[in-house]
């Protein structure tokens, strides 16, 4: 159950927003200004997930009690009320950071619909589309942890160890994340894929959870095609032969388990599972601009997708023997 927080002066207020609240499922804390609500985050917080503040409150008002929550913990969601006569803290609110607000008067129905958008936005924004994201506000269910059937994708740079030895710190960063991680991350969010985690100097990327299609195997592929293309326009901007970035990707499809994870300090949208060491095995075995994709996968994308069978590679360690395939391209018939 998600710890909700209502600060406000006004008891009545504060009993009202907890009997809404609690029919939709969260564990309600109250607290009457700003200096009780900075107290409860300090001593016993860990569980509280979303803060709701008026802003018009003695002492601390209700932005500089938002603003010093969030430098506690960075992860809650915070949301200022205000009414139509202080629509200028509202505004001071979002150039503050501040996730949303709720102008008064408002109804259940729009309370609980703005708790959930902002709580969704808040936790999601970083690796999730925008519109995948407006799905998402539908049903907020959507991102605890469950079983999925999903396509994972892996990147990760070739002679990584050796490209670090020779660049700067600086020319490393920059060539990382103005070369690699910025327009590949751009591709997997343009095919609607859930931008999972940067792990060194690999990519993880999700297709089919949050939100599953029939396509998202074909999304995956279509979407590692589109990075290497991105890679070989890079590396042809790069004059220096020893400053190219050369990428290999790996491809599974399968069970795994979907959901935010992690603890009260850091979560994260994450995928668990074999699946997801599949896609790591093939993504290391794959050569510099090849994509590798498992049997399931490839049964999934062989009518839009040229592939040839590799042999002589064999990954130990799964229930069953995979076979594995090396994308060669999209059929002629089936490019846009």
């Amino acid at each position: 159950m998600s710890g909700l927080m209502v600060v406000d002066d006004e008891e009545g207020v504060r009993r009202s927003l907890r009997k809404i609240l609690e029919k939709e499922g969260y564990r309600i804390v109250l607290a009457q200004n700003g200096e009780e609500a900075l107290n409860h985050i300090r001593n016993d917080g860990r569980e509280i997930e979303i803060v709701i503040s008026d802003y018009r409150m003695p002492g601390m008002d209700g932005l500089e009690t938002l603003i010093a929550i969030g430098r506690m913990n960075a992860e809650i969601t915070r949301i200022m009320l205000t009414g139509y006569a202080t629509m200028a803290s509202a505004i001071d609110a979002v150039n503050a950071g501040i996730d949303g607000f709720l102008t008064k008067p408002f109804g259940n129905e729009e309370l609980i619909a703005k708790v959930r958008e902002y709580s969704i936005k808040k936790r999601l924004k970083q690796f999730i589309p925008e519109q995948v994201l407006v799905e998402l506000q539908k049903n907020e269910k959507s991102v605890l942890p469950k079983k999925m059937q999903v396509t994972i994708l892996f990147s990760d740079i070739r002679g990584f160890t050796a490209l670090a030895e020779r660049l700067s710190p600086v020319e490393l960063s920059e060539l990382l994340n103005e070369r690699y991680f910025t327009p590949l991350d751009d591709v997997l969010f343009n095919f609607d894929g859930t931008l999972d985690k940067h792990i060194g100097d690999s990519i993880m990327g999700i297709f089919g959870a949050p939100l599953s299609g029939k396509e998202d195997a074909l999304r995956a592929v279509k979407a590692a095609l589109a990075m290497r293309a991105e890679i070989v326009r890079t590396n042809e901007g790069i004059l220096d032969p020893e400053k190219r970035i050369n990428v290999g990707f790996g491809i599974a499809t399968g069970e795994v388990v979907c959901g935010i994870l992690g603890s009260p300090r850091k979560k994260e949208y994450s995928a668990l599972g074999a699946t997801v060491n599949l896609a790591s095995r093939l993504e290391k075995l794959a050569r510099e601009e090849e994509i590798l994709i498992c049997d399931e996968t490839a049964q999934w994308v062989k009518d839009a997708i040229a592939m040839e069978k590799v042999e002589g590679l064999t990954i130990r360690g799964f229930a069953r023997p995979h076979e594995i395939f090396s994308v060669q391209g999209e059929k002629k018939g089936n490019r846009p």
